[in-house]
């Protein structure tokens, strides 16, 4: 897929104030290291992931996710009105319906000839967005548009806990499967796109490619357990060395179509955005790619995974911390259980920042 009309004019936001280390949670995992012997600091050590934060108890997305699209389109300094998309990417939503987009957009004021709806697709949720209100611009439906989303792991990490620490028939086998889980934080990421003749900043969203695994659907399975009745429980299941192996296989057949679509070679990258997963996961996806990771922007280690809002987010902070400078070409890459790859690349000439 090739753009020649879309910019992604600003990237925004927003972050918990509630900091918990990886050593936190390990003390309340007390009960369980103690019974399978588990060396303390192993949390850390195989994931790289210090700390991530969370948002207030019972806080629903679409709070914050109001207050990080609000941001985008103040940077942007686009008129709302010429918005004509809004879309909610994460996995988190305030309910099952309506769509959490509903409410957000209702809140940001946004013109009732929006095209409003949520986007599910594990990680790559927002990235979805981007692709999906790119084609619209491209096509001359909008002239603008959002992609926003809230990520809270508070839930999934509690309810973790609180399994692993009550079922004494767990082996370290099955305590493997639940481990991505406690890797997991918060956050809140916005896209504004628009077309061209609207853009203040020229950073020119020049295509990318797609690519699906689908086999491979059960190695990253989560949600509502509904199977014990009235007792719900959130919980994930991951068999995450497969689940790392094979999605780097996909991203590496995904990247050669990449860099054809984009009529690049690898040295031609400047900067790359990632799915923030771990330390090994990035290690062993630079090494497959041929890529140098000093060209690599980082947060997974006092962020965790933050799910569909990480590589948006991560790169929101890049960008403040002048990351991206004129004529750079970035790849932003996404990784997601599914397994689902989609590879964006940008033409950067301008930072938009508050």
């Amino acid at each position: 897929m090739r753009y020649e009309n879309v910019c992604l004019e600003t990237i925004s936001h927003s972050l918990p104030e509630q900091i918990v280390t990886s050593a936190e949670i390990e003390s309340r995992l007390a009960p369980l290291y103690a019974r399978l012997r588990l060396p303390e600091g192993r949390l850390e050590l195989m994931t790289g992931i210090a700390e991530r934060r969370f948002w207030p108890l019972g806080d629903p997305p679409s709070r914050m996710s109001v207050e990080t699209a609000e941001k985008a389109i103040r940077i942007s300094g686009i008129d709302r009105q010429q918005i004509g998309a809004l879309l909610h990417g994460s996995v988190c939503r305030d309910f099952l319906e309506p769509a959490t987009a509903c409410g957000v957009h209702h809140r940001l004021g946004l013109p009732d000839r929006c095209a409003v709806y949520d986007v599910s697709n594990a990680c790559l949720g927002l990235l979805n967005g981007v692709v999906q209100v790119a084609n619209m611009i491209e096509l001359g439906q909008i002239r603008a548009g959002v992609v926003v989303g809230t990520e809270n792991g508070r839930d999934l990490v509690e309810a973790t806990i609180a399994h692993l620490n009550a079922d004494e028939t767990l082996s370290r086998q099955d305590v493997k499967a639940a481990f991505a889980s406690l890797t997991i934080g918060s956050g809140s990421a916005a896209i504004l796109l628009c077309d061209r003749k609207l853009s203040r900043t020229g950073n020119r969203l020049l295509g990318g490619a797609m690519r699906t695994s689908s086999e491979h659907c059960r190695l990253c399975q989560g949600g509502r357990d509904e199977t014990s009745g009235a007792q719900l429980q959130l919980l994930m299941w991951t068999d995450s060395e497969k689940l790392m192996r094979e999605g780097v296989a996909v991203a590496r057949d995904t990247f050669d179509e990449f860099l054809a679509e984009m009529d690049w070679t690898a040295g031609d990258i400047q900067k790359t955005f990632c799915h923030q997963v771990g330390r090994a996961h990035r290690r062993l996806l630079f090494e497959t790619l041929g890529l140098d990771e000093r060209i690599d922007y980082s947060t997974v280690e006092y962020l965790g995974n933050t799910g569909a809002a990480a590589l948006p987010m991560t790169t929101a902070i890049g960008i403040e911390n002048g990351r991206l400078h004129q004529n750079d070409r970035v790849a932003l890459l996404g990784i997601g259980s599914g397994i689902n790859v989609i590879m964006l690349g940008v033409e950067w000439q301008r930072s938009l920042v508050d």
